[in-house]
């Protein structure tokens, strides 16, 4: 196990350190890092870990910022003063968080939950849209999409966008209709440029607009969710996706 530890407590990062190592005899820590600046620099870098100990807050920001700029796959477990009450979004995620200061079989527990984790992939994805605003704070995003129709450059504004739908493309679909191919690569880019409170990444084909879906069921795989007209189709929402979907949903 390989892990990376984000800490500017010079003592606490000892510690934090300290107690992995005895828990986890055959885990490497890779690097202690003290700041969002160095941590930057590190995972433009080098391979990604397979768990991130992260403290919140560092001497120059907060470590959502960290998250916002690189594409972090691995697991990430906070370390904390902040209460309980602040926190909670990250127990819906199973991304666990630890109170400062840190309890050696807290962080034990964080560990094994960590073990049991089998799809980092889904909790990035995950962790992504439960952090949304606070990770992405002060951000500007895309207000349009230039894209081409029939040699024709055309400006779509994001507000008319229902949603985006990868096939062999990537495909924008407005709320009048049309659709246009995207000139991106992945979803993962244009995710990226898109105010998280506005749209919501529902799986691997489809990024959705708040405002296309028009009714949800539960089913026995997670929930399908019926967009509206001109759509008027079902997406499949996995049960592991459900909760963020539904707290996203409701703020």
């Amino acid at each position: 196990m390989n892990i990376l530890l984000i800490e500017d407590e010079p003592l606490v990062a000892r510690n934090l350190q300290k107690m992995v190592q005895e828990l986890e005899p055959a885990a490497q820590v890779l690097a202690v890092l003290d700041s969002v600046a160095a941590s930057l620099a590190w995972f433009r870098q080098q391979p990604q870990p397979d768990l991130v100990l992260a403290d919140i807050q560092l001497s120059d920001g907060i470590s959502f910022n960290i998250f916002s700029q690189v594409e972090v796959a691995a697991p990430i477990i906070f370390t904390t003063a902040y209460d309980e009450y602040a926190l909670k979004a990250f127990k819906l995620n199973s991304v666990d968080y630890l109170l400062k200061p840190i309890d050696k079989a807290e962080l034990q527990k964080a560990l094994q939950k960590y073990k049991k984790l089998e799809n980092t992939h889904l909790l990035s994805e995950q962790l992504k849209q439960l952090l949304g605003s606070t990770a992405t704070a002060g951000k500007k995003y895309k207000e349009r999409f230039l894209v081409t129709q029939r040699n024709i450059m055309v400006p779509v504004e994001v507000d008319d966008i229902a949603c985006f739908h990868k096939e062999e493309l990537i495909y924008l679909h407005t709320f009048g209709n049309e659709r246009f191919i995207a000139e991106y690569a992945t979803l993962d880019e244009i995710q990226e440029l898109l105010n998280p409170a506005h749209f919501f990444r529902a799986n691997r084909q489809y990024l959705i607009h708040i405002h296309t879906i028009d009714r949800i069921r539960s089913t026995y795989k997670g929930l399908t969710v019926h967009l509206k007209q001109p759509l008027n189709q079902e997406i499949d929402i996995s049960r592991e996706k459900a909760a963020i979907f539904k707290e996203w949903l409701s703020k």
